[in-house]
């Protein structure tokens, strides 16, 4: 497989995630962001643990769906984060049913 292969290969499989992510994000109430990841979410609860300069996240989202190229199934019933880097979560406004073209 030529780099140039490779290279095609992984554009395409980040359109197809991007096109589900398009597909599914109707369906979640909550986007969280960590260092690492990108989660669509319909509970979300982030835990700050720790004292002084020892702070850390505990971030746990429940219903959830993983913006990961390499992962097989991205839809995940638990997901349990623990991060000293910082956690954003935002609300997605609430869409009204959309009937089909």
């Amino acid at each position: 497989m030529s780099a140039e292969d490779l290279e095609k290969y992984e554009t395409e499989q980040e359109l197809a995630l991007y096109r589900e992510y398009r597909d599914v994000v109707g369906l979640f109430s909550h986007v969280v962001e960590t260092e690492r990841r990108f989660y669509l979410c319909n509970e979300v609860d982030v835990l700050v643990r720790g004292e002084g300069a020892e702070v850390f996240f505990d971030v746990r989202m429940s219903d959830a769906w993983v913006w990961d190229v390499y992962r097989p199934a991205r839809f995940v019933k638990q997901v349990r984060v623990i991060t000293f880097k910082d956690v954003n979560v935002e609300e997605l406004p609430a869409r009204e049913m959309e009937l089909p073209d």
